[in-house]
């Protein structure tokens, strides 16, 4: 894989456990790693008169270089580079997204207060990126991968057939288990008069997520078919469904569906919760809508930060 697996680190536990698991997930694909640290220092610090560098650049090369040596340590054979970026953070790892094959954060960063469920990083990163946004949380069975089981969250096929290869990826390099779900609900208020409900409401609309699910894994599983796949069906309200089984999963996956140039937060109701409080890492995995444009000139983009080397 050409591109590399990125990771940003801010000197936090969770940084470095984030860390941690970027090494392993990128020594499972055969991908190098590159460690980023972003920080607006130029913008309210200068250098003091005996220091070349303001005190916010010294704080991230340091960051950086511990980062670097603990991953060496967990895996000496990884190619790993690091990056030290004078920009906002996540202006930082949106711009890096757009050359990494995945992103990993932690949950929560330096300075965030403690009970906060997730991050304003980690949220932002995961709701705006180009390419998967895997945060780091859970507790230790999940962060540890010890359930050999990706959990994969099945929506609609229009807006989910990233996450569902995402999901195969990784469960045939894992070589793991793949358990792939679907929920459903019946509406309250429908009853068996029409038609197409004649099972009743509950056998259309269960009969249908069946039909929905099938739609979304068929043509990915072609790719991957040695995979174990466990499918299942269930009644509940997604976020909950799936937040409950993130406590015997590895890994949770989910797509998000982005539009071009809405600059917002993209992030649906399901991911929105378990980034919040899954049991095991949640992967985001975007799936862009892309808009038919009439022909004129595009806005320059605004130029990347110049890189300093750590």
């Amino acid at each position: 894989m050409e591109l590399p697996l990125t990771v940003g680190v801010d000197g936090s536990d969770s940084g470095f456990e984030a860390l941690d698991w970027a090494v392993d997930e990128a020594a499972l694909h055969k991908s190098s790693l590159r460690v980023v640290y972003a920080s607006r220092w130029e913008r309210y610090e200068t250098p003091a008169a005996d220091q070349d560098r303001p005190a916010g650049q010294v704080v991230g090369h340091d960051v950086v270089g511990v980062a670097a040596r603990r991953a060496e340590r967990r895996n000496p054979d990884l190619k790993v580079d690091t990056e030290v970026l004078a920009d906002d953070p996540v202006h930082a790892l949106l711009q890096e997204s757009r050359t990494s094959w995945a992103l990993v954060t932690g949950s929560r960063g330096r300075g965030e207060i403690a009970d906060l469920l997730l991050g304003s990083v980690s949220l932002s990163v995961a709701a705006r990126a180009a390419c998967p946004v895997i945060v780091v949380r859970g507790d230790e069975p999940g962060i540890h991968g010890t359930h050999d089981r990706i959990l994969l969250g099945v929506a609609d096929t229009v807006a989910g057939p990233e996450a569902v290869r995402f999901a195969l990826r990784e469960a045939a390099t894992r070589d793991c288990e793949l358990h792939a779900v679907r929920a459903w609900r019946c509406p309250a208020h429908e009853t068996v008069d029409h038609p197409s409900l004649a099972d009743g409401p509950c056998g259309y609309h269960q009969a249908r997520a069946d039909t929905l699910l099938d739609e979304a894994l068929t043509g990915p599983l072609r790719e991957h078919p040695s995979v174990r796949l466990r499918r299942a069906l269930v009644e509940g309200p997604a976020h909950k469904v799936l937040v409950e089984r993130t406590a015997a999963a590895d890994l949770v996956v989910v797509g998000a569906q982005r539009h071009e140039r809405h600059l917002g937060l993209q992030l649906g109701h399901v991911a929105h919760a378990l980034l919040h409080h899954a049991l095991c890492p949640v992967a985001v995995v975007p799936n862009v809508e892309r808009r038919i444009r009439a022909s004129r000139p595009r806005p320059s983009r605004r130029e990347r930060p110049v890189r300093q080397a750590a």
